[in-house]
């Protein structure tokens, strides 16, 4: 299970990646007060990159922000927190892919896993951090819009 200390290590990057539908709201109770999961970390003055395979910019917040192709073609991936918002068949290849390139730690979005994922994300030494599952502060399971901000207060960013 994920835990306050996943969620105060996945912070400690100094940069960070969204993955996916970043225009998704995975965590309902909190869909009406944060628009999507990139938003949250513009809002929060984090430096973030979308990553969407389909589409060379994504528009949020009425401004368009460049996006790069894969985890793979991030800046610094060895620095990157990365958030993942897709399907469990396609989380499992982001997975290896940021396994691949050193990504540090990811946040697993509510609906983004299975056990398979899960065994990946969290077998031998794969990642110094991963936020899922059950627990965190809503009824969805961890997810950055509810837990987010107690955790980057607690890492100071905030």
């Amino acid at each position: 299970m994920a835990s306050e200390a996943a969620a105060r290590k996945f912070f400690t990057a100094p940069f960070f990646a969204v993955v996916g539908q970043p225009f998704l709201t995975l965590c309902i109770s909190h869909a009406a007060n944060i628009p999507n999961v990139h938003a949250w970390y513009l809002n929060h003055s984090l430096p973030v990159t979308p990553i969407n395979p389909g589409s060379p910019t994504v528009s949020v917040n009425g401004k368009d922000h460049a996006t790069v192709p894969n985890v793979g073609a991030l800046t610094n991936p060895k620095e990157t927190g990365v958030s993942i918002i897709t399907h469990p068949a396609v989380t499992i290849n982001v997975l290896r892919e940021a396994k691949k390139v050193g990504v540090p730690s990811v946040w697993l979005q509510p609906g983004t896993f299975d056990s398979q994922v899960l065994e990946f994300a969290l077998g031998d030494g794969n990642f110094e951090a991963v936020v899922y599952g059950d627990g965190g502060r809503g009824s969805e399971g961890w997810c950055v819009l509810v837990d987010g901000e107690a955790a980057l207060k607690a890492v100071g960013k905030l």
